[in-house]
C-alpha cells in the first residue's frame, strides 16, 4: 500500500512539476496522534522542484493524490505536512495481503544472502553462567533471530574460555578441598560445582593474604606473594607446557562444566552452530603475533614481553605476549579472528560483548587490520549495557552473583503462584500447567531483559517482570491465549469467516490495528539494521495495547453483522501471527491456552 502510495507521488511530481523524484528521497510515515490522517508524507525534500511554498507544494501534491490515487480518500496540509486519509478499501486489502502471506515480516534466506557470524555466551570454565550471561545470551539468540528474518545467513558462535588463570584457581581449589567430589558423587551440577571451588580458591586467597599483611608485607606485595596465587600461576605454566596430570585435570573439570553448560542453555533456548575454545585459538593467535613481531608491526620489550604501539591511532600500547610467552585475551581473539574466516566465508562478524569491553573491541579491530586481514575494519561489537538487581553489583569471587539456573527456577516457580491465584490456569491438567508456567515464567525473564534498548545498563526486577498488566512477556502472552480462545470459539460454534468486502465501514481502533500489523516488516527490517531486539519488544507491546482497547470496546462472536464478524475474527487471526512471530524473534513461546 505504502508503495503504491509513493509511486503516485512520483507521478504527482512528475505531472505538477515535470521533474523526477528518487524514491529513497520521499518520507512516508505514519501520521502523528494529534493530526487527522494515516499517514504522512514530508514535502520539505519537493521544494527544489516546486519552487513553491511548503503549503502550497503539499495542497497540490494532495489534490493530486486524491484525484487519481484510489488508496487516498482525503487529505490535509500542516506546514509542510501532507496527511493522507486512506479509503476503507485499503485496509481491507491491506489485511487480505497479511492473511495470505505465511511468512509474513521475514524476508527469505538465499544462497546468495550474506553470511553473518554472531557470537555470544563466551563463558568461562570456572563458575555457572549468571544474570549477565542470560542478557547476553538472549541478546546474541535474539540478534541472530531478527538478522536472519532479514534475509541473512547467520552462524551462531560461541568462543569459552576454557584456559588461563582463572580455570586454574578452581582447580587448586578443588585439588586443597575436594576429596575427589565429582557431580554425580555431591548430586551438585558440574558447573556448580567448579564454580564452588573457584569461591573456595578466593577465601582462601584473602586469607593469606590478611595473614601476610600483618607480617608486614604491602597488600600488592601480600598479593603477589601468597602461596596459594603462585600454585595456580605455577599450574598455568604447566597447563602450557603440556603437562599430563595438569591437563587431565583440566579436562575433566572442564567437562563437568561443559554438561552443566548444556543443560542451561537447553532451558534458555539458544544454540550454537560451532563452539571454538580458547585452548586451541590462543596458539593460532600466539602464531599471528609473532607474525607481526618479524614484520616490524609490533615489537619486544626488554623484558622479553611483545607489544602494540597504537598511540599513533589515538589509543595506547597493547600487551600481546607475556615476558613468560603466555597469552593474553587480545592473543586469543586474533587466533579465534584467523579461525573463523578460514572456516567461514564472513561477510559481518558481530562480537555480543559488554559495553565495559568497548575499547578492547577498538584495539582489536586495528590489529586485524594492521595485520593484513581485510575483516578488521568492519566487525561490529554489539555493545551492550550492564545488568544488576536492585540490591546491587554481583561479584563472581565471592558467590554473590545470581545464578542462571537459580534464577529460571524462581521465575517459573513465582509464574505458577501468580497465574494460579490469579485463575489464569483452570481447566487445564497438570502437564498444560507445568508446560504453561515454564512458558510464562521464561516468557516474562526474556521479555524483560530484551524489551530494554541493549544500550543501556538495567536493573532486573523478578517480581515486575511477572505481571499480566503492562510491559511484560505474562501480558503479551495473556493475549495471545486470549485471541486462540476466541478463535476456536469460534471454530467450535460452526462459525464460518466469509470473504472480507472490500466496502465495510472500519471504525478507527480497527484500521489502527491493521495498519500496526502492516508496520511489522518494516519493525524487523529497522531492529535488523539497528541490532535491536527490543525495538520488537516495544512494537508487540503497542500491538497488544492496541488489540486489547479493540477487545474491550467490540464484540466478535457477538457481532450480528456477519460480514464485520469475519472481518475481526480474521483481524484478530492474524494479530496472534503477528505476536507469535515478533515473540519468536525475542525467544520467547506463547500459550495457546491460559
Amino acid at each position: 500500500m505504502e508503495e503504491q502510495i509513493l509511486n503516485s507521488v512520483i507521478q504527482a511530481v512528475k505531472s505538477l512539476y515535470g521533474a523526477d523524484v528518487d524514491k529513497s528521497a520521499l518520507s512516508l510515515g505514519k501520521t502523528k496522534k494529534e493530526f487527522t490522517g494515516d499517514l504522512t508524507l514530508v514535502v520539505f525534500p519537493l521544494l527544489k522542484v516546486s519552487r513553491q511554498k511548503p503549503e502550497d507544494t503539499a495542497e497540490a501534491i494532495g489534490a493530486y493524490l486524491k484525484q487519481n490515487c484510489p488508496q487516498v480518500a482525503d487529505y490535509n496540509v500542516i506546514k509542510g505536512f501532507l496527511n493522507l486519509s486512506l479509503a476503507q478499501a485499503c485496509w481491507v486489502d491491506t489485511l487480505n495481503a497479511i492473511d495470505a502471506d505465511s511468512n509474513f515480516g521475514f524476508k527469505p534466506v538465499t544462497e546468495s544472502s550474506p553470511l553473518y557470524m554472531v557470537e555470544y555466551s563466551s563463558p568461562n570454565t570456572n563458575k555457572p553462567l549468571h544474570l549477565g550471561h542470560l542478557r547476553n545470551n538472549l541478546l546474541g539468540f535474539s540478534l541472530s533471530k531478527i538478522l536472519e528474518a532479514n534475509g541473512y545467513k547467520v552462524v551462531k558462535t560461541n568462543i569459552v574460555n576454557d584456559r588461563g588463570i582463572h580455570i586454574c584457581k578452581s582447580m587448586i581449589a578443588w585439588l586443597k578441598h575436594g576429596n575427589g567430589a565429582t557431580p554425580e558423587s555431591t548430586g551438585i551440577k558440574g558447573d556448580h560445582l567448579v564454580g564452588d571451588y573457584y569461591v573456595a580458591f578466593d577465601k582462601d586467597y584473602k586469607a593469606q593474604i590478611k595473614e601476610l599483611m600483618e607480617k608486614g608485607l604491602s597488600e600488592d606485595e601480600a598479593k603477589a606473594q601468597a602461596p596459594i596465587i603462585k600454585e595456580a600461576q605455577e599450574m598455568l605454566r604447566k597447563w602450557e607446557a603440556g603437562d599430563a596430570e595438569v591437563r587431565a585435570l583440566w579436562q575433566k573439570m572442564n567437562n563437568w562444566v561443559y554438561a552443566g553448560f548444556d543443560e542451561t542453555y537447553k532451558r534458555m533456548g539458544v544454540g550454537f552452530d560451532k563452539i571454538y575454545y580458547e585452548s586451541d585459538t590462543y596458539l593460532v593467535g600466539k602464531k599471528k603475533v609473532e607474525e607481526g613481531l618479524e614484520k616490524g608491526i609490533f615489537y619486544r620489550r626488554p623484558d622479553g614481553s611483545v607489544w602494540a604501539d597504537l598511540t599513533k591511532d589515538g589509543l595506547d600500547e597493547k600487551l600481546l605476549l607475556r615476558s613468560d610467552g603466555t597469552s593474553v585475551y587480545m592473543t586469543q581473539d586474533i587466533g579465534t579472528a584467523t579461525l573463523r574466516f578460514s572456516d567461514y566465508n564472513i561477510d559481518k562478524m558481530i562480537y555480543v560483548v559488554g559495553n565495559e569491553q568497548n575499547y578492547h573491541f577498538q584495539v582489536l579491530s586495528l590489529l586485524l587490520d594492521k595485520l593484513g586481514f581485510s575483516f578488521g575494519k568492519d566487525l561490529v561489537h554489539f555493545s551492550y549495557g550492564m545488568v544488576e538487581l536492585p540490591e546491587g553489583k554481583m561479584k563472581s569471587r565471592e558467590g554473590t552473583v545470581v545464578d542462571s539456573d537459580d534464577l529460571m527456577d524462581e521465575m517459573v516457580t513465582t509464574a505458577t503462584q501468580i497465574s494460579k491465584e490469579l485463575g489464569k490456569l483452570d481447566g487445564l491438567t497438570e502437564k498444560e500447567i507445568a508446560d504453561t508456567c515454564e512458558i510464562i515464567g521464561m516468557g516474562a525473564l526474556k521479555y524483560f531483559l530484551l524489551k530494554v534498548d541493549p544500550r543501556k545498563n538495567m536493573v532486573f526486577n523478578p517480581k515486575e517482570s511477572i505481571d499480566f498488566n503492562g510491559n511484560t512477556g505474562p501480558f503479551i502472552q495473556y493475549t495471545y491465549a486470549r485471541i486462540k480462545s476466541v478463535l476456536r470459539k469460534a471454530e467450535e460454534s460452526g462459525v464460518v469467516i466469509s470473504d472480507l468486502q472490500a466496502d465495510l465501514q472500519l471504525s478507527d481502533k480497527e484500521a489502527g490495528l491493521v495498519q500496526t500489523l502492516a508496520a511489522f516488516p518494516a519493525v524487523v527490517a529497522q531492529a535488523g539494521v539497528e541490532y535491536s531486539p527490543s525495538q520488537i519488544a516495544n512494537y508487540i507491546y503497542d500491538l497488544v495495547k492496541q488489540y486489547n482497547q479493540f477487545y474491550h470496546d467490540f464484540q466478535i462472536l457477538k457481532e450480528e453483522n456477519e460480514a464485520l464478524r469475519s472481518f475481526r475474527l480474521v483481524l484478530s487471526r492474524n494479530v496472534a501471527k503477528v505476536i507469535s512471530r515478533g515473540m519468536s524473534l525475542l525467544g520467547i513461546q506463547v500459550p495457546e491456552k491460559m
